[in-house]
C-alpha cells in the first residue's frame, strides 16, 4: 500500500463522522430566541405527515409533495401500537420502518420533527397505545404509574434504538423531539388528579426520553391556554392553534424566558372526520391568510395536517361528546390538507405554496408526478359464505357473564356472543356497557342494532322457546382523546339485561378478530357457498340480513390507484389482496374505500369483503376515480 492510498484512506476515517448516509452533518439549536440551523436563524415550515398512513412505496413520493408545497420539514407522531402490537413482540419493518423514513426524509432535504408520545391523540386508535396496557394489573395510563411508567420506558428505549442515531447530532435529520403530547389538555380534564402527580408523571417521561439517548431540543405542544399544565422545564412551548401572534408571543415569553422562538406546533389546515357527521371543510384562502400572518411575523409553523393518508385496517381512532358516547373516526384521513389522501396537489396546496415561496430562503421544487389511477367497472363477487356459521367454527369461550374484547386477549375485530334459552322470554333487551355496535339476531335471524355512537342500547326482543340470542359486536376504534380514554375495553363490558334482569350462565363467545383475510380456503368447502352469480331467491332469503363474507378475484392489466364505491352496501371492512383497506359504513360521509395502487397487481388479484347488515346479496363491486367523502345519508 503506497503513501497516496494510506493517506487516503486517513483522510477518509477522519471524514466519516461528518458524513452520513451520503448527508453532510449539520447543526442545530435553541438559542438567543432562534431556531438555529448551521448557526443560522431559520423559520421552520413543516408538515405533519404519518409514516404509518401511507404504504411505505409511496413516502418519498409525499415527502417530494412537502417540498414542493414550500416546506423546509416534516414533522410525524409515533405510533407504539404499530410497534409492539403484543408484549415484547416488535415491528419496525414495511409500513413501520420509521427509520427508513427518517432517512428518506433527510434524503430528500427535509428536517424532521419527531413527536414520540407515547400518548399521541392523532386520531389513532387508543391514542395510540397498545390495547393490551388494559390487560397488566395494576395499570393507570398516563399518570405517575409504576406499571404504566414501566412499559413506557421499555417503549421509548426500543424506539431509540431504532431511530436515535438519526439525530441531526449524529448526523441525521431529526432536530427536535416532543416532550409527552398535548399533556395541558389532559391536565385540564383529569382534575382528579393533582397537578404536582401531573407534572411528576411530565418529568419522568422527559427522563425517559433522555436516558434512551434524545439529544436534540425539546419541545411541548398545548393550547396558548393550558401552558400552565403542559409545559416543562427544559422544553420549549409551542401553541397548538393559535392565531392570535400577540397573545402566541406573550404566552411563549411567559413560559420560556422572556423570548422564543415561537411555534405553531398544530396549525390546522383542515379537520378530522367522524362517521355519521358532516365532513369539516376548512376555506383554504383563510388558512393561507393565516399562514401569511405566521410568516410576517416570524412564527414557525407545522401544518396538521399537510397529508393525512389512511387508517388502514382497524386503526382509526375515535371522539366523543355530550349527544355521542363515541365518534368512530373514519377510514379515510384525508383532513381537508393541501395533499389530499391520494397525494394529490389540491387548490389549498397552489394557494399555500403562493405564500411560502414569498418567505422560503431556498429554492422549491415543482410536484412529482401523480401517482397513476385506473378505474375498475366491475369486479365480480363468486363466492359468499355465512359468517355466523363461520364464527361459530371457531374456537370457543364459554363464561358465566360475557367476556370484554380484552379478558378474551383480543385487540381488533369482532366477537359474536351467544346463549341459548331453554324456555322463551322477551321484553326490553339493554346492553348499557356495548362497545360499540351489535346487530342482534333470534336463532340466526336479525332483529335490530344497537349503536354506542346513537346512544342505543336497548331495544325490544323475543325468544321463543329452545332458542338463541347472537349478538355480533364490532370494536369500532378505541377513544384517543379526552377524559374517557382511561375507559376503553370494548365488547361487552356489563351485564346483558332483559326486563331489568341480568342474563348470566352459558354464554358462548366466538372471536373473528380479522387480523387476516377471511378466505374461502380459510373458511372450507362446507361453509363456502359458490356460484354467487348464479345465485337465486332461495340463497337470497337464506343469508338476508345476516352477515357474509364475499370473495371474488379480478385481473388487472395495469395497475395504478383506484377507490372502491361502497355506496350501494351497509357496513363493513375489505381486503384487497390480504390488506385490509378499513371500514366502510353507509350512513357516511365516506362512501370510497382507497386502494393504494401499490397493493394491486398486474394479473390475478382478490377481493373479501366482510359485510355486517347484508340488507340484500350483492353479486358485483366496482371502483371510481374520485373519492367520495362528503355524502352524509340520514340514518
Amino acid at each position: 500500500m503506497n503513501k497516496k492510498t494510506i493517506f487516503f484512506l486517513l483522510t477518509l476515517f477522519l471524514m466519516s463522522p461528518l458524513v452520513i448516509n451520503g448527508q453532510a452533518k449539520h447543526t442545530f439549536e435553541i438559542k438567543d430566541g432562534n431556531f438555529v440551523y448551521d448557526g443560522k436563524p431559520i423559520q421552520i415550515h413543516s408538515g405533519e405527515m404519518h409514516y404509518a398512513r401511507i404504504p411505505h412505496q409511496y413516502w418519498r413520493h409525499r415527502l417530494q409533495m412537502l417540498k414542493a408545497m414550500g416546506l423546509n420539514a416534516v414533522a410525524t407522531y409515533v405510533f407504539w401500537n404499530a410497534h409492539e402490537p403484543q408484549p415484547g413482540q416488535w415491528d419496525f419493518e414495511g409500513d413501520n420502518n420509521l427509520a427508513e423514513y427518517i432517512k428518506i426524509a433527510g434524503e430528500e432535504g427535509l428536517m424532521v420533527i419527531l413527536r414520540p408520545g407515547p400518548y399521541v391523540c392523532a386520531e389513532w386508535e387508543f391514542g395510540g397505545y397498545p390495547w393490551w396496557l388494559q390487560n397488566v394489573e395494576g395499570m393507570e395510563i398516563r399518570r405517575d404509574n409504576p406499571q404504566f411508567l414501566k412499559y413506557t420506558e421499555i417503549y421509548i428505549n426500543r424506539l431509540f434504538k431504532e431511530v436515535g442515531h438519526l439525530q441531526i447530532t449524529k448526523g441525521g435529520p431529526i432536530i427536535m423531539v416532543q416532550a409527552e403530547n398535548e399533556f395541558g389538555s389532559y391536565v385540564a380534564q383529569r382534575k382528579d388528579i393533582s397537578l404536582e402527580e401531573h407534572r411528576a408523571y411530565n418529568a419522568k417521561i422527559v427522563a425517559q426520553l433522555k436516558t434512551a439517548g434524545s439529544e436534540v431540543p425539546f419541545f411541548t405542544s398545548d393550547g396558548s391556554w393550558l401552558f400552565e399544565g403542559g409545559s416543562t422545564p427544559g422544553a420549549l412551548p409551542t401553541a397548538n392553534g393559535e392565531s392570535n401572534i400577540a397573545n402566541l408571543k406573550k404566552v411563549v415569553d411567559k413560559y420560556n424566558g422572556g423570548q422564543g422562538p415561537y411555534m405553531v406546533a398544530e396549525f390546522y389546515p383542515g379537520w378530522l372526520a367522524h362517521w355519521a357527521e358532516p365532513h369539516p371543510k376548512v376555506d383554504a384562502s383563510k388558512v393561507a391568510r393565516q399562514t401569511e400572518e405566521y410568516l410576517k411575523n416570524d412564527v414557525s409553523i407545522n401544518y396538521y395536517m399537510a397529508h393525512g393518508g389512511t387508517n388502514f385496517g382497524f386503526t382509526s381512532g375515535a371522539n366523543y361528546d355530550k349527544n355521542h358516547d363515541i365518534q368512530p373516526d373514519l377510514t379515510s384521513y384525508d383532513y381537508d390538507a393541501p395533499i389530499s389522501e391520494a397525494g394529490w396537489v389540491t387548490p389549498k396546496f397552489d394557494s399555500l405554496k403562493n405564500v411560502i415561496k414569498k418567505y422560503a430562503k431556498y429554492d422549491i421544487p415543482e410536484a412529482p408526478k401523480q401517482i397513476p389511477l385506473i378505474e375498475i367497472p366491475s369486479i365480480k363477487l363468486t363466492k359468499v359464505a355465512d359468517a355466523l356459521n363461520f364464527a361459530m367454527k371457531q374456537e370457543k369461550v364459554e363464561s358465566q357473564k360475557p367476556l370484554t374484547f380484552e379478558q378474551l386477549n383480543q385487540g381488533y375485530g369482532y366477537v359474536l356472543y351467544s346463549r341459548h334459552f331453554n324456555q322463551p322470554i322477551s321484553g326490553t333487551l339493554e346492553i348499557t356497557g356495548l362497545r360499540d355496535y351489535a346487530i342482534v339476531y333470534v336463532n340466526g335471524e336479525k332483529v335490530g342494532e344497537l349503536n354506542r355512537y346513537y346512544k342505543n342500547y336497548s331495544m325490544e326482543i323475543d325468544i321463543p322457546f329452545n332458542s338463541s340470542l347472537e349478538i355480533l359486536v364490532e370494536n369500532m376504534g378505541r377513544i384517543n382523546y379526552g377524559a374517557e380514554i382511561v375507559h376503553n375495553n370494548k365488547g361487552i363490558i356489563s351485564p346483558v339485561q332483559i326486563n331489568g334482569m341480568d342474563i348470566e350462565g352459558d354464554w358462548e363467545m366466538y372471536k373473528l378478530p380479522m387480523s387476516e383475510a377471511p378466505t374461502m380456503a380459510k373458511i372450507g368447502k362446507s361453509e363456502a357457498l359458490d356460484n354467487l352469480q348464479d345465485t337465486n331467491s332461495k340463497l337470497n332469503a337464506k343469508l338476508a340480513g345476516r352477515p357474509v363474507i364475499y370473495e371474488g378475484t379480478f385481473n388487472l392489466a395495469e395497475t395504478g390507484d383506484t377507490f372502491i364505491d361502497m355506496s350501494a352496501w351497509g357496513k363493513g371492512i375489505i381486503f384487497i389482496n390480504g390488506k385490509n383497506i378499513g371500514r366502510y359504513w353507509n350512513v357516511g360521509p365516506q362512501q370510497t374505500l382507497y386502494i393504494p395502487g401499490v397493493w394491486l397487481k398486474k394479473g390475478g388479484n382478490n377481493i373479501v369483503i366482510f359485510e355486517q347488515q347484508n340488507d340484500e346479496l350483492k353479486k358485483e363491486v366496482k371502483t371510481v376515480k374520485i373519492p367520495i367523502l362528503h355524502d352524509l345519508k340520514a340514518k
